[in-house]
């Protein structure tokens, strides 16, 4: 008899159950215990392992190890560092207590439905039954549920409301940031609608968009409307200045009817949107250039045979990620349609627009970094691989710790700009307030839109295959993370913008920059443990200064070189500058200022250093370009 007959002999007849009595399991002679097949007969052997209740992996039976998932908890509570900048900043116990309830719903019922939105996309039927033409777009009823949410919770009506004065716009993005990575993209269409809401404001509230500012800005679901943006053609993206070809044609009532082509219109389900077209003469010419662009209001109605009035939806866009939301190409066919801004003044119209929708983008950004640290938090005290949890791995601690840093400069980072843009709505910004509002709105777009997908891929990899695998939701949030970069301006687009906001206020943005981040410095002098950290920030706040100085003297080509590497160096100078002044206050935890001390190990003013390396140099343009566009020899 061989050792392993042997041994399973001693077990049945102990009747030991699922207990090997200290003996190792054996790896070999492992066999299926499956019926035999007709006409013939099972081995001793196999009948033995039947008996013994093994082999294990056998046709339902499959092992006795099942990976725990993940735990979203609440996401409020979960957030040490939103709890403290809200204590610091706006310590009202209803603002706690609403965050915390919210953060509740959230982790019970609202994440569940915004899984639902990403199974269940939504779809173009252009027919109906009967061959009419009817470009519906069916959302999910989870979709749906959303926009009831974002009234009754006040999702943008706390913007305007302001009942916490200069706080509110952070309050509201407070919210927003915890709502975002279970919201099924509901926050893309609420950024357009904040949007809307901003340009209407600041362009006077009044008929033909009375109506509409108060349905964008109420808390009554039955109310509610949402807002398009449909700048977007297909010569245009950015530039819309020069690719933008929808026309206006002037209507004896003073109204207008639209005819264009709309090549990426997000949330296309939306009541009503704001939209760029050049004005018609009598002649029919227009005129050419950002001059030639107005701002108009429409409406998405139907007419009394379910026909959409002035529109057709061409098809949906199938996109790497936001799948949640229905984008849509569009063809403007007599939209009825409201000049809002003075004929040739639509760019300079948009200017609030662009602020609200870029925040809130950089919102998102943070927004996910922080859920895809508390999901990987959560699974390290679950998750056991070579003996022990993950969190009990100091490299996977070190990789979560360094995750985190990034995360919580971003938040920083964020709220800083919605303070100034709250400052700015109450009217109590001051000059140094505007400027540097003006400058950091898209620094903080472009830089937490490419922090956030850096961070969402680590912390995918921190699940292993499960980060990897779709229906755990978590590859979703990776390639919704793509998009931040990318909509309302790129990285190279918004760094140029940068270059047109110092020029543009004669370099008042970058005096504004340097004294307040000089400021925050001061506040942290006697902080002996944040010294190394203080003093890495001054430092590279001196390279930065000796740059642009230097920059000055050289010409435009020099700088556009530079642009990306300035914008950088702007981002994590004054990110460095908040995390030393948050780790200052007095309810400042240890963790604030470890993690001030960890930013500020990093190489804070990269257009520095590349400088030295004559990065930006006019022999470099062609080299680049020779390099990019490098081909085989022949021969």
């Amino acid at each position: 008899m061989s050792v392993v007959s042997a041994l399973l002999n001693r077990r049945v007849a102990r009747g030991c159950g699922r207990l090997w009595s200290g003996v190792p399991r054996p790896l070999t002679h492992i066999r299926s215990a499956s019926v035999a097949e007709p006409g013939t007969r099972r081995s001793d052997e196999e009948q033995l392992w039947e008996a013994a209740g093994h082999p294990l992996f056998t046709r339902a039976r499959i092992g006795s190890f099942f990976q725990e998932k993940a735990v979203l908890k609440n996401p409020f509570l979960e957030d040490a560092l939103l709890q403290g900048y809200l204590r610091r900043h706006l310590p009202q116990e209803v603002v706690f207590s609403d965050l915390c309830a919210f953060g509740e719903r959230v982790a019970k019922e609202v994440d569940g439905w915004g899984r639902e939105c990403e199974v269940n996309p939504p779809r173009l039927v252009h027919f109906d039954p009967w061959g009419r033409r009817v470009d519906h777009i069916v959302t999910s009823e989870a979709w749906r549920r959303m926009k009831d949410l974002s009234a009754q919770e006040g999702l943008v009506a706390i913007g305007y409301e302001r009942s916490f004065g200069e706080w509110s716009r952070v309050y509201q993005m407070s919210k927003l940031y915890i709502y975002c990575p279970s919201s099924g993209l509901y926050t893309c269409p609420l950024a357009m609608t904040d949007g809307a809401a901003k340009v209407i404001q600041s362009i006077g509230v009044s008929w033909p968009v009375e109506e509409a500012y108060s349905r964008l800005t109420t808390r009554q679901p039955e109310l509610f409307w949402t807002s398009g943006q449909w700048m977007t053609e297909r010569q245009g993206g950015s530039d819309v200045a020069s690719g933008t070809e929808t026309v206006a044609v002037p209507q004896t009532d003073g109204s207008y009817k639209l005819h264009g082509f709309k090549w990426f219109t997000s949330a296309t389900d939306a009541d009503m949107t704001l939209t760029l077209a050049r004005v018609q003469d009598r002649t029919g010419a227009t005129t050419p250039g950002s001059k030639g662009l107005s701002l108009f209001y429409a409406e998405v109605s139907r007419d009394e045979d379910g026909r959409l009035r002035g529109i057709e939806v061409q098809r949906l866009k199938d996109k790497l990620g936001t799948r949640q939301m229905p984008t849509a190409e569009l063809l403007l066919d007599g939209l009825p349609a409201h000049r809002l801004s003075d004929e040739g003044r639509g760019v300079a119209s948009i200017a609030n627009m662009l602020t609200i929708t870029r925040i809130h983008n950089s919102v998102s950004a943070a927004s996910t970094m922080r859920r895809v640290l508390q999901l990987a938090r959560d699974y390290a005290t679950r998750r056991t691989a070579f003996g022990k949890l993950l969190k009990d791995h100091p490299l996977h601690m070190q990789t979560l710790a360094r995750m985190e840093v990034e995360t919580r400069g971003a938040f920083l980072l964020v709220m800083d700009v919605c303070r100034l843009l709250g400052r700015e709505e109450s009217g109590i910004a001051t000059q140094l307030d505007t400027h540097l509002l003006r400058l950091l709105t898209p620094v903080v777009k472009l830089y937490t839109g490419k922090q956030a997908v850096a961070v969402v891929s680590e912390g995918l990899e921190s699940f292993g295959g499960q980060g990897y695998i779709e229906d755990t939701g978590l590859p979703g949030l990776l390639r919704d993370a793509q998009v931040l970069s990318i909509w309302e301006g790129t990285t190279n687009v918004l760094s140029l913008d940068v270059l047109r906001c110092v020029a543009r206020s004669s370099g008042m943005v970058l005096h504004a920059y340097f004294t307040h981040v000089k400021s925050l410095l001061a506040g942290a002098s006697s902080v002996s443990s944040l010294a190394p950290a203080v003093k890495a920030v001054d430092g590279s706040l001196s390279e930065l200064e000796q740059f642009v100085q230097g920059a000055a003297t050289r010409g435009q080509s020099y700088l556009e070189l530079a642009a990306r590497d300035l914008a950088y160096s702007l981002a994590r100078i004054y990110t460095g500058a908040l995390l030393i002044d948050h780790a200052c206050w007095k309810g400042a935890s240890p963790s604030d200022s470890y993690a001030a001390l960890r930013w500020c190990e990093r190489d804070l003013c990269p257009v520095a250093a590349k400088q030295k390396r004559g990065c930006y140099d006019s022999r470099t343009p062609p080299l680049d370009a020779a390099l990019v566009c490098d081909q085989p020899t022949e021969g």
